[in-house]
């Protein structure tokens, strides 16, 4: 290339980018940004109240991801599609890692940080999430009393009943072991799925006998997914009970809940039981 031309097109100005629409951007059109950016109506006037409540939405959000993927996870589950299950929790754990990072606005908030803005919560506390609770419905958390908040919104109400009387992620995931031939009690297969999984020896045993096969089989790699996804369930817990304890100690927490007495309940839980007791049999 000569010299004048390789000049002429280090000068050339980059080619501009489409800036003339008719209506509002495709950006927008798609993404709703202008939707989601107006959404934030504080009620005090401290500054920290505009991080809380994004932080919050953000975590909304990030619940909707979740539950789209476990969902789509189940329905994998119920086809015997076990790769597009996996996939599809191997994905919830990145966006888990990311919900578990939104705590980090929230995380060293002081005492009288919190409470220059928690009076504008009123009686709001995050249990009265509903797409948590979806979550929580398909960890096998199941409970009908938590449907009772919702009773005044019909859409979340309707969604949340069905979810109640759907089988768990996990109900899926024992089903599928059982079909490929794993001792899975009827007791369990036939268990009334409106209500909390409790834990099985026989589960702990088919799961132990799994472990001490092929760790590439497709069942164990199944198995590992549902413990990365239960591990971060369990940190999100942990860095919810901690945030708490350092904004408001031992107080009584918004909504008339018990505070950090219930949320350390909660942490002692662990999701897929049976996937951690049984690697003491292995």
């Amino acid at each position: 290339m000569s010299q004048p031309a390789q000049q002429s097109l280090e000068t050339q100005e980059p080619e501009t980018p489409h800036l003339d629409f008719a209506g509002t951007t495709p950006y927008e059109d798609y993404v709703r940004a202008d939707v989601l950016t107006h959404l934030q109506h504080t009620l005090s006037d401290d500054p920290g109240e505009m991080v809380f409540l994004v932080t919050t939405q953000v975590m909304e959000l990030w619940f909707t991801v979740v539950v789209h993927e476990w969902e789509t996870a189940a329905a994998a589950l119920r086809g015997d599609d076990v790769p597009t299950a996996i996939a599809a929790l191997k994905r919830s754990v990145r966006e888990l890692e990311a919900l578990n990072a939104s705590w980090t606005p929230l995380g060293q908030l002081t005492p009288a940080q919190f409470n220059s803005y928690r009076s504008a919560l009123g009686e709001g506390s995050g249990f009265q999430s509903a797409m948590y609770r979806r979550m929580e419905f398909l960890l096998g958390e199941k409970s009908a009393s938590m449907l009772v908040p919702h009773r005044g919104a019909p859409r979340a109400y309707a969604e949340l009943e069905k979810a109640l009387h759907e089988p768990s992620l996990y109900d899926e995931v024992l089903r599928l072991l059982a079909r490929r031939g794993h001792p899975v009690p009827a007791s369990v297969l036939r268990r009334d799925v409106s209500q909390r999984y409790e834990p099985s020896d026989a589960v702990e045993r088919a799961w132990a006998a799994i472990y001490s096969g092929d760790q590439d089989a497709e069942l164990a790699r199944l198995g590992e997914a549902l413990t990365d996804v239960a591990e971060l369930v369990w940190r999100w817990r942990n860095d919810h009970l901690v945030a708490t304890r350092r904004a408001m100690g031992a107080k009584p927490g918004t909504g008339g809940s018990a505070g950090v007495a219930w949320l350390e309940k909660r942490a002692r839980k662990n999701v897929f039981p049976e996937l951690w007791t049984a690697r003491s049999h292995v």
